[in-house]
């Protein structure tokens, strides 16, 4: 039996696992703060079941190039400050209740207290930026946060918008998602050679593993097992994002088709059934096929990004693995 997505981030751990160790203390002392909320909200949502899958691509990528020093972990730890704050900030306004089956913090401890911690964990993340001492990574992990931000209010300004273009699809999911993962890989590399053609494939790299990311994950909310991904299928449907299998239909379907779409996103009038009516079309236009197909296209050039590198090792090959086994990830 092949090895899925989860199986290949575990050996990433192993083998990292010094480094996840060092990661993980950072990440804990950097947490400690006399006002009890602020530990308490961001280790809710640290143990929430996240794989820490943005700073194991920058140790990842830093180590295959050989780096030895110790800048990799305060990077790998300021990513994931950045990730941990959008989740909290994205559960705001989204009126998230559960993430992988655990509440939220919320639903435990209110909007305004995980909208301010979730600025305090970014505040963490610059003070590690500016301990690496790098104005060049401090630059490339600004903007990317800066994108994170203007995708989510992309986003937010397009629900319920059936017009939505496959241009403005794409822009949306490389700013929320690829532009993190895009910056994790640049960053590994920037800490290990000057050679920009190398820091560019590593860069292409994040890009198509994280759009390819983000297409599985809006696939999932139409065709995942709760159970076993921890995702509740359906959500994107009930807050009106339109994402790729939607969109996909969208642009092929009849005019009569077009109108359940117009009803249940752009006025936002749904019923119980709806849900089960929407999964009929996508099946019957074979959008979620198609979104796949799209998914594994990014994933085939995330793999040919690595190999152009010719090296070749365990590094390296859990790179292209994680790539590799993407379709078949778990949540």
């Amino acid at each position: 039996m092949s090895l899925t997505f989860n199986d290949y981030i575990t050996q990433a751990k192993s083998l990292l696992n010094k480094e996840m160790q060092d990661v993980n203390s950072i990440i804990l002392e950097k947490m400690q703060n006399d006002v009890a909320l602020i530990p308490a909200i961001a280790q809710n949502i640290i143990n929430s079941g996240g794989k820490r899958i943005r700073p194991i691509l920058t140790l990842l990528t830093a180590k295959m190039l050989g780096y030895t020093g110790t800048n990799h972990l305060l990077i790998a730890s300021c990513i994931e400050f950045i990730h941990t704050a959008t989740l909290l900030h994205d559960d705001v306004v989204d009126e998230n209740k559960e993430r992988r089956g655990i509440e939220t913090s919320n639903s435990i401890f209110g909007n305004q207290s995980c909208v301010l911690v979730g600025d305090y964990l970014f505040s963490k993340a610059f003070e590690l930026m500016v301990d690496t001492g790098s104005l060049d990574i401090l630059r490339v992990l600004s903007k990317a946060s800066s994108i994170i931000a203007e995708g989510e209010v992309m986003q937010l300004s397009n629900i319920n918008n059936v017009s939505l273009s496959e241009t403005d699809y794409f822009k949306i999911i490389f700013s929320k998602t690829a532009s993190l993962f895009s910056a994790s890989t640049r960053v590994g590399g920037m800490l290990s050679t000057e050679n920009e053609a190398i820091i560019q494939e590593l860069e292409n790299y994040g890009v198509n593993l994280g759009i390819a990311f983000q297409i599985i994950d809006d696939y999932l909310d139409y065709a995942s097992d709760s159970q076993h991904t921890g995702k509740n299928i359906g959500v994107d449907f009930k807050e009106g994002k339109i994402t790729l299998p939607i969109l996909l239909t969208l642009q092929v379907c009849s005019d009569e088709d077009r109108l359940f779409f117009i009803r249940t996103f752009e006025e936002h009038n749904q019923n119980e059934q709806d849900f089960a009516e929407c999964l009929k079309y996508l099946h019957k236009y074979d959008s979620l096929n198609k979104s796949l197909f799209q998914a594994n296209n990014y994933l085939n050039k995330a793999v040919d990004n690595i190999n152009a590198l010719n090296l070749n090792n365990e590094y390296s090959t859990i790179l292209k693995n994680l790539a590799i086994s993407s379709l078949k990830r778990l949540g």
